[in-house]
């Protein structure tokens, strides 16, 4: 989908600030939200991972840009737990003693209807040209590579299609690519000459760049 979540290339939002020896959690809730992801899916079962990162681009844009990294996945959690039919809203509003912001419903994914070939289609030294895509439901395609040409560096082994899985649908492997673009090529008003960027990326999102 596209959403304020996909920032890549994106300029405006001022200077990362860098904090030195920062640590992994700041706060004593941060490592429980992150230890209840963790237990919710590998040891609940009660979604994957890529359901997961779904969970965090369906944040309304504002409650996404307000919140930081683990608010986001105590927000992706809750959801997913109250979707999933685990919790109720009402149950996690009445121990947080409040309201609490879920992310927005999911919404079927039309690039699911893309069937890859069986073998990898792609070689290193091909070129290819990534699709300009715009499924209204998860993708790993970054919106600053679409629809721009690059050059295969290294194949990949097969890998689960994101795109489905997220969704609650079978598991679906096929080959991924490591995708070598020029700077000039993603950004042309870019003045820095000879620097690139590689991306992963699944074979559905690709097709030939000659």
């Amino acid at each position: 989908m596209d959403g304020i979540h996909d920032l890549g290339g994106m300029a405006g939002f001022g200077a990362i600030d860098v904090e030195a020896d920062e640590p992994t959690f700041h706060e004593g809730w941060e490592s429980k939200a992150f230890r209840l992801n963790i237990a919710a899916i590998g040891l609940l079962g009660a979604y994957n991972a890529d359901e997961y990162r779904h969970a965090i681009e369906r944040m309304a844009p504002a409650h996404y840009l307000q919140s930081s990294y683990y608010d986001r996945v105590l927000t992706a959690v809750a959801t997913l737990l109250v979707e999933k039919g685990v919790l109720s809203l009402a149950d996690l509003e009445r121990r947080a003693k409040g309201k609490l912001r879920l992310a927005l419903p999911a919404r079927d994914n039309a690039a699911d209807g893309i069937v890859p070939p069986d073998a990898p289609r792609f070689a290193v030294g091909d070129w290819v040209r990534v699709r300009d895509i715009h499924p209204h439901g998860h993708t790993r395609v970054p919106r600053y590579v679409r629809g721009r040409r690059g050059v295969v560096v290294h194949v990949a082994p097969l890998f689960s299609f994101p795109d489905a899985s997220a969704h609650g649908l079978p598991v679906r492997k096929e080959s991924t690519y490591h995708v070598e673009f020029a700077a000039t090529e993603l950004w042309p008003d870019d003045e820095r000459r000879g620097e690139s960027v590689i991306v992963d990326l699944w074979q559905t999102y690709l097709e030939e760049g000659e």
